[in-house]
């Protein structure tokens, strides 16, 4: 079909994909370095445009140290995961999603994007992350939504089980699931890789991923997606970040195997490939703490980037707008490696 410029229906067909790609690259407003509970729509406008290398917090950071997991709420600067920003437009109304490391970082915004966007929530996380959690808990109760907290520790195989059984349960069904939860630490050699560590690392960020997708694939229907949270790592691995890589560049191979294996079901399989960002993963013990106040300057936006800032990727590839999207890694890298 040939379109013309004075042909109505080309006008239609262009003005939907405008519209479409808007919402899906404009689901946050003016970012606010600060937590907080507000409600949906409460946010001010956006001015048409905004600069991104100055939009949020630059290095130095003050120096800070946390104990592993580490919690949202005690950074300087508090990450930004959208509470005052994000505002939503149905574009997941009646879904129903499953997020690991929901407390805090890129599953935090997440889950607080998906329910402004008309989804009902459940969250995985740390007992320990309990404050953290409980803040996210009201921020999807706030967008009218329901939430659902399940806390325990993801490396144990049959809770992995039973936090998808209770997921399906109270959420009456899955459709969205977010493997998002990491575990970080550096070492300066090989050498210095604990088996303990070792074991840890994978079982958290492989192991937990296998297990929960496993027992989640026979709950989901045609429609359904499935995003995994994969790393710059993948591609351009830190030398101090050694096992931390390998399951990044794992996590990347079973999002595009799994695609393959699940498209003919209906079911899309993507990844998000995160460079730098502000979370509690860093103060934590992610980090060596001398190199902290400096974290995100290396990249050309000479900033980490902040969890709001992939909340509309995360709602995209969950939309129906990804629709012939499947076994794709999507980076939010500041312009340095990344798929």
């Amino acid at each position: 079909m040939n379109f013309n410029d004075h042909d109505p229906t080309r006008r239609l067909v262009v003005g939907g994909l405008a519209t479409g790609l808007a919402a899906a690259v404009g689901g946050t407003a003016s970012a606010q370095q600060q937590g907080g509970g507000a409600a949906p729509g409460t946010a001010k406008p956006k001015p048409t445009l905004v600069d991104p290398v100055s939009e949020y917090p630059k290095p130095p950071f003050p120096k800070q140290e946390q104990p592993w997991p580490g919690l949202a709420g005690k950074m300087n600067p508090r990450p930004d995961h959208g509470e005052q920003s994000y505002q939503g437009s149905g574009r997941l109304a009646g879904r129903k999603a499953l997020l690991t490391g929901g407390d805090s970082g890129m599953g935090r915004a997440a889950a607080i994007a998906f329910a402004r966007e008309g989804a009902d929530v459940a969250i995985n996380y740390l007992p320990v992350e309990e404050p953290d959690a409980k803040e996210v808990v009201e921020l999807i109760r706030a967008a009218g939504r329901k939430a659902v907290a399940l806390p325990g520790d993801i490396r144990d195989q049959a809770f992995c089980r039973k936090l998808v059984d209770d997921a399906v349960r109270e959420l009456g069904g899955l459709d969205i699931l977010v493997n998002n939860a990491a575990r970080q630490k550096p070492h300066k050699s090989i050498t210095e890789i604990s088996d303990e560590d070792l074991d840890w690392t994978f079982k958290t960020n492989l192991y937990a991923m296998f297990w929960i997708t496993r027992a989640a694939v026979p709950h989901l229907k045609p429609g359904a997606t499935i995003i995994n949270t994969s790393s710059v790592n993948a591609y351009d691995p830190s030398q101090d970040l050694l096992d931390y890589a390998v399951t990044k560049g794992g996590i990347m191979i079973f999002t595009k195997g799994l695609a393959k294996q699940l498209a003919e079901k209906g079911i899309r399989v993507n990844a998000v490939a995160p460079g730098p960002i502000w979370t509690p993963l860093q103060p934590s013990g992610g980090q060596f703490p001398d190199k902290l106040p400096e974290f995100g300057a290396d990249t050309p936006m000479k900033r980490p980037g902040q969890p709001a800032e992939l909340a509309p990727i995360y709602v995209l590839l969950a939309s129906a707008e990804a629709s012939y999207s499947t076994g794709q890694v999507y980076g939010a890298v500041g312009g340095k490696g990344g798929p």
